[in-house]
């Protein structure tokens, strides 16, 4: 398989990963993810690097039910001015070709879920073309929660602006937005469920089918590390009290469930189930 590729089943309904790009180094947002607190989670080794440094996905999860094709977040995006944010500025990535690749062309997409606003979750929603920013999913309803677009939309700093501008306003005046709740059925056996704090209008997307069951993350969890580690500081959340309030509820309700775990930025096997692991959790591939 197409190491950017990974495909799930649960019961009817498939669920495919589409990677953008991986790479370590993720202290950024997860100051305590160092090698040396690494090294002490036991079960962490499918999730570093060969130097035990934290490794991070950027991809998309595909979910196919019945006849719909539902496109979960759209990573960072081509030709986007993206600094201070080096590494994700002006990005040349063959990501369109590897959705279509996988089985995904674009005018099959019926359905965008942004699980929230994050500059490396909406970046596909548009693309660049004959000298402006155009939607890259033309056949597809977006759907954004409604206290997500609210809050964001009244932030005034440059980069939300340029974020905002370029990758979720165009397809606001294309109208392909729907404004939706934040436990929305999307579509049969496929709905949101809340898990503010990160951002306020964060969802995690759960899926159903056949008495079989998973959940994507969004980014409530960044990394593995942090099912040991609960208590560690992700810079990202706009909320640290109440992310880490969610986040606890979350592995608290998903521990020892048959419910497969889905990573957002989870590289690695990228999914697994949680687990209880005296005080704190892991997650077994």
């Amino acid at each position: 398989m197409n190491e950017k590729l990974m495909r799930w089943q649960i019961g009817d309904i498939r669920i495919t990963r589409v990677q953008e790009l991986e790479a370590p180094g993720m202290r950024f947002i997860l100051p305590d993810a160092t090698v040396e607190n690494l090294s002490e989670i036991g079960w962490i080794g499918p999730y570093v690097d060969a130097a035990g440094d934290a490794v991070g996905s950027v991809h998309s999860l595909v979910i196919e039910a019945g006849d719909r094709r539902i496109v979960v977040d759209t990573c960072i995006g081509n030709d986007k001015d993206r600094l201070p944010m080096k590494d994700w500025h002006m990005r040349q990535g063959s990501f369109l070709e590897d959705l279509e690749g996988a089985g995904f062309p674009v005018d099959r997409v019926d359905t965008v879920v942004c699980t929230h606003l994050h500059v490396d979750h909406v970046g596909w929603n548009t693309h660049w073309v004959d000298d402006r920013w155009v939607p890259t999913f033309l056949n597809a309803r977006t759907l954004v929660t409604r206290p997500e677009w609210e809050h964001w939309s009244q932030e005034e700093d440059d980069l939300t602006r340029k974020i905002l501008g370029d990758s979720v306003q165009p397809i606001f005046d294309a109208g392909l937005v729907d404004l939706v709740d934040v436990d929305t059925e999307v579509a049969a056996g496929v709905c949101f469920e809340s898990t503010p704090g990160h951002t306020p209008g964060h969802v995690a997307v759960r899926i159903s089918s056949r008495g079989e069951e998973a959940v994507i993350t969004g980014d409530l969890v960044h990394h593995p590390a942090q099912f040991a580690q609960p208590g560690w500081t992700d810079k990202a959340d706009s909320d640290p009290g109440l992310a880490d309030r969610t986040r606890r509820d979350f592995m608290a309700r998903y521990a020892d469930t048959p419910t497969l775990v889905i990573g957002t930025h989870f590289a690695g096997p990228t999914a697994g189930r949680l687990v209880r692991d005296g005080d704190a959790y892991r997650l077994d591939g």
